[in-house]
């Protein structure tokens, strides 16, 4: 796949895992105690976590494979 069809297909990806992350985040934290530290310490780690799953994807999008980048 080339590389501009790659990062096309990407960004939708992001998107789409962006707004089902959002929802289940909020969802879940309706659930979490009404303390404020409770739910600061669950919306910073809620705040900064989505970034991880989305790090194969990035890689991908920008043609680095297992061996490193392409050249």
């Amino acid at each position: 796949m080339k590389a501009r069809a790659r990062k096309a297909v990407g960004g939708v990806a992001i998107l789409a895992f962006l707004a089902l992350y959002i929802w289940a985040a909020v969802s879940l934290g309706a659930l979490v105690p009404t303390q404020w530290a409770v739910r600061l310490a669950y919306y910073a780690l809620a705040g900064v976590c989505w970034g991880l799953p989305l790090i194969p994807l990035i890689r991908w999008m920008n043609g680095e494979g297992r061996d490193g980048p392409k050249e």
